[in-house]
């Protein structure tokens, strides 16, 4: 299987392409003042994904990795087994579809019955029971140091990318101590984290060492996503939902959200986090950080 890498950013895998032309489209309009305005606007499309011959899900998403996204899909949603040989992945862009080969024989009809919708943006769906093997997660205890995570933040905002182009989506980085390693957007936070599932799956990278960045809210999904790949750390811009805290000290995840230039909160794993810079000598986060104009 033969997948693009985007190397335009310096030490990144693989970074955001906002230039590229599928991705986003001029529409014009007015603006407050009744001046004429032509922005742009990110692209959606539909992305079937298949398992051998069972038509799984049809997601909406702007099709940059939609290989990665297929198989970080059928990861995640334990379709594709640890075990598993992939014999194919054959993306048809006429057809906007995904076909995912193994050697084993599968079948979801069950599975696929049971139907959840969850809070992620453009309305993300999981199968079966969404906790269905996570009380035998235990994550490792892994030390997170604050100066990582300013780091991160500070180098993440300032990526060029769909959402400083074009507002209106959610961006996800895998990431290993203070260094961003492959960041993905989607129009859902659920779509960017498997398409880092996916990359995972596909280049064999482990996860014991990782920190998950999102721009989005730390949900249930968020939650149970980052642990079941075996991800100790999940970190965002945004905030909590009670559940998703609850999962994450079940499995020992360390969460920290509301990131916003030298002030962050830590709602699980705050044993783990250690302290190794004066937050007054972190530059605050200030409109140089975020898209001038339209937001997510």
């Amino acid at each position: 299987m033969q997948l693009a890498v985007n190397r335009d950013v310096a030490d990144y895998v693989i970074a955001p392409d906002p230039a590229a032309p599928r991705l986003t489209r001029a529409v014009d309009g007015v603006d407050h003042d009744g001046a004429p305005a032509r922005i742009r606007v990110v692209e959606e499309r539909p992305l079937t994904i298949f398992l051998n011959g069972q038509e799984i899900v049809t997601a909406m998403t702007i099709a940059d990795y939609p290989e990665y996204l297929a198989l970080g899909f059928l990861r995640n949603q334990r379709m594709l087994r640890d075990d598993d040989e992939i014999t194919g992945v054959d993306y048809d862009d006429d057809l906007e579809t995904v076909v995912v080969r193994t050697a084993r024989q599968t079948s979801y009809e069950d599975k696929l019955r049971r139907k959840t919708r969850t809070s992620g943006c453009a309305v993300g769906t999981v199968f079966g029971d969404m906790m269905e093997g996570l009380d035998q997660v235990r994550l490792p205890a892994v030390q997170v140091r604050s100066s990582w995570l300013y780091d991160l933040a500070a180098r993440i905002n300032r990526t060029p990318s769909l959402y400083l182009e074009a507002g209106a989506i959610h961006g996800t980085v895998l990431c290993r101590e203070n260094r961003p390693l492959v960041y993905m957007e989607d129009v859902g936070r659920h779509n960017a984290v498997d398409k880092i599932a996916g990359w995972m799956l596909h280049t064999g990278e482990g996860a014991a060492d990782k920190i998950l960045y999102t721009t989005g809210r730390l949900t249930s999904e968020m939650v149970i996503k980052t642990a079941m790949m075996g991800i100790p750390v999940l970190a965002s811009r945004s905030g909590f939902t009670a559940w998703g805290v609850e999962i994450a000290r079940q499995v020992g995840l360390t969460v920290i959200g509301r990131m916003r230039g030298r002030r962050f909160v830590c709602l699980s794993g705050a044993e783990r986090l250690l302290r190794d810079v004066d937050p007054g000598a972190v530059e605050d986060e200030d409109h140089r950080h975020r898209r001038k104009g339209a937001r997510a």
